[in-house]
């Protein structure tokens, strides 16, 4: 499983770091202004609707019964249905995008009502929206094509496919100056992206002989069962994609900016979930999966309890630097061009709000696992809508006072109710038992985590006066330091409080 994580979190890593190139190009050519706020709407609005019936719920409710489907069926049975689902899925998506295309600035109104009566960003967003929009049927054949490869053992090429979209969209906004503007230019990078990753993914389908073809729908027995795990795992997914719109939606009555902000903090807050949160439990959930279908409950609960570990191996550095130097990080990657420095500041605030509940997120797909490797999507909907309403309360009580820092926070608050609830109903059930190796793991990383966070607040102060002294690209440099430093920090202290046998174990594990 091992190897299977290091796949996955590999070539998610590799599409962060891209993704970080393409959107220090982004705030270089948009910085934070009204074409910025109206093409990340039309980012947003797409990714949201992916983000809940492609990658989320269809995920969470095709992995276990595709898998079901060929242990007991054989490989003819897993192919009609994979066939069966394909077709629904196509019809479906078309229906969307029609709708879409009819109806996008009643959708832009609803969904970026502070954009109403704005000639810039309402035009703007509901003409980008329109050309980002495809993506979405796309990438959703992408996720069905990425499921069958997960169940066959094969992880690549739905890890590297994201990659693509960083690339299509800097040779885009490279090539701006042959499109109306920079805005038009990155939407349609987003679209051809999605025809790249299509044609990737049905390449390596293809290749193992599992490409699925037009097959007349049929309601069977296997079908039914899926359609009865899509539902509650669709309403589990929106709990933090609601989230996440209401954050573009109260955005768009804030200052010109706000929107932007919550996007670049967004971005660098979403590099541990990629890397390490869906990396893990992209493996998990086909490898509790298995588990369980042989009968090997145990072996399926330690999985889980090592997912989570070494979850936290990896999450606490993160956490110790977006809560510590932010603002630092955010100069460096990003105020270049039409990105300032008070443009950094802002969206430096709204990571550090968002990272009190990355623990949470990085976690909670290992976290609902073990329901949907049981085929139970209905028991995480509690723990999420639950979550979801806490988030909603929150935003609407701190957006005055603290803008989009304070939707941040409502979201890192939501997660953590999210996580505890699902822990605790997976306890309640006898799915999950944490045992004292872990009890004693979470301390360590905790002392580990606090070390860290001292260091990093240590560094600057001691290191201020000399990167003061270099010409240029001082924040570069102290972000550079202030990495090695935390590398060496955090290595020594992991390893004194595991040792190596202990690190070697995890990692076996």
């Amino acid at each position: 499983m091992l190897r299977r994580i290091f796949t996955v979190g590999g070539f998610t890593l590799l599409s962060r770091v891209t993704g970080f190139a393409r959107d220090i190009m982004l705030a270089a050519i948009l910085g934070a202004g009204p074409v910025a706020d109206a093409f990340f709407v039309a980012l947003r609005l797409p990714n949201h609707f992916r983000a809940i019936f492609a990658e989320g719920a269809f995920n969470a409710a095709f992995v276990p019964a595709y898998a079901h489907v060929g242990g007991h069926g054989g490989e003819a049975a897993a192919r009609l249905f994979a066939g069966r689902i394909f077709t629904l899925l196509l019809a479906s998506q078309v229906v969307l995008l029609a709708l879409a295309w009819a109806f996008m600035p009643q959708v832009i109104a609803l969904l970026a009502p502070g954009f109403v009566g704005d000639p810039v960003r309402g035009d703007l967003a509901v003409e980008l929206t329109r050309i980002t929009f495809p993506y979405l049927l796309l990438i959703t054949l992408v996720t069905l094509y990425g499921g069958m490869l997960n169940v066959a053992q094969r992880f690549a090429s739905a890890a590297a496919a994201p990659i693509l979209l960083n690339l299509s969209m800097m040779a885009a906004l490279a090539l701006a100056a042959f499109f109306p503007d920079a805005g038009h230019a990155a939407a349609w990078g987003v679209l051809i992206s999605g025809f790249l990753q299509y044609f990737l993914l049905a390449g390596d389908v293809a290749r193992q002989g599992l490409l699925p073809r037009l097959t007349r729908p049929r309601l069977d027995d296997d079908v039914r069962g899926f359609f009865r795990a899509l539902g509650p795992a669709t309403i589990g997914s929106m709990g933090t994609q609601v989230a996440m719109f209401a954050d573009t939606i109260i955005a768009t009555f804030l200052t010109a900016g706000a929107v932007s902000a919550l996007y670049y903090a967004e971005r660098l807050y979403q590099l541990p979930i990629g890397v390490i949160g869906i990396a893990i439990g992209t493996v998990l959930l086909p490898e509790m999966a298995r588990r369980l279908t042989d009968g090997d409950h145990r072996g399926a609960q330690a999985a889980q309890l090592r997912a989570f570990e070494f979850s936290l191996l990896f999450s606490v550095p993160f956490v110790a630097a977006f809560l510590t130097v932010p603002d630092i990080i955010m100069r460096a990657m990003f105020a270049r061009g039409a990105f300032s420095a008070a443009d950094a500041a802002a969206a430096g605030a709204t990571l550090a709000a968002y990272t009190i509940g990355l623990i949470p997120v990085v976690t909670i797909r290992s976290a609902v696992a073990t329901f949907y490797a049981r085929k139970d999507t209905a028991t995480p909907v509690k723990a999420s809508l639950t979550g979801l309403a806490v988030n909603l309360a929150l935003k609407v009580a701190l957006m005055g006072a603290l803008a989009q820092v304070g939707l941040a926070l409502a979201t890192a608050v939501g997660a953590w109710v999210n996580l505890l609830l699902v822990l605790g109903f997976a306890a309640r059930a006898g799915y999950l038992a944490f045992d004292r190796r872990f009890a004693l793991a979470l301390l360590k990383f905790a002392v580990a985590g606090g070390v860290l966070t001292v260091a990093f607040w240590l560094t600057p102060l001691a290191m201020g006066g000399y990167v003061a002294r270099l010409s240029a690209l001082r924040d570069e440099a102290l972000l550079l330091i202030l990495m090695v430093t935390g590398a060496v920090v955090y290595g020594a202290t992991v390893l004194a409080l595991f040792g190596r046998g202990g690190l070697r174990a995890l990692i076996r594990a």
